[in-house]
């Protein structure tokens, strides 16, 4: 399966330098969500270029109206949504674990401060860089606006594929290795 992570891609938009790019990285630096059009563009091009083995979206749909456009899209290209996997995480876990991160400048390698600290030597453990970045938005007031927008636009989805028969719960607070085991069962 392909993971399709809507944050890496409206990322790479956002750092292409092209019109929509910058349309991008405004909306994210206000820590605002991007519209439902430019989503749902950036999902149909991947949906369009790629075929067989299925998909993982990452990130989407945000909405309701994203959600139908998803099940107009799959069926245009002939797939179908085998089950939708709902994180749960308390917001002040969410927050405090989303603001510990940060990335390797250099390789992208992932860093954590509550669960994969910086090596003490302050080098990747992948590519041996010292260039650690963390996200402008992952702060705790770009984050408060991104949990209103959740609750008011993208909870509602947690409702409707239950009501499709397609929604799978996953406690997301537990030990990585049982949340991981835990999707794995949910996908098998």
């Amino acid at each position: 399966m392909i993971q399709l992570s809507t944050g890496d891609m409206l990322r790479e938009a956002r750092t292409s330098g092209t019109a929509m790019g910058k349309i991008v990285a405004d909306v994210m630096d206000r820590g605002d969500l991007v519209t439902d059009e430019i989503v749902i563009g950036l999902i149909e091009e991947k949906l369009s270029a790629t075929r067989g083995g299925g998909f993982i979206f990452d990130g989407f749909p945000r909405t309701l109206a994203q959600a139908d456009a998803l099940g107009e899209l799959l069926e245009k290209v002939d797939q179908t949504l085998d089950c939708v996997v709902e994180m749960q995480v308390d917001d002040d876990a969410l927050v405090a674990r989303i603001t510990a991160r940060s990335t390797c400048g250099n390789c992208g390698e992932g860093y954590n401060d509550l669960v994969k600290p910086i090596p003490a030597d302050g080098k990747c453990t992948n590519c041996g860089a010292s260039d650690f970045q963390r996200r402008a938005d992952d702060n705790e007031e770009s984050l408060k606006q991104r949990l209103m927008e959740y609750y008011k636009k993208t909870s509602p989805l947690i409702g409707y594929y239950y009501a499709k028969g397609v929604l799978r719960s996953v406690n997301g607070l537990a030990e990585i290795d049982d949340v991981a085991d835990s999707i794995s069962k949910v996908l098998a």
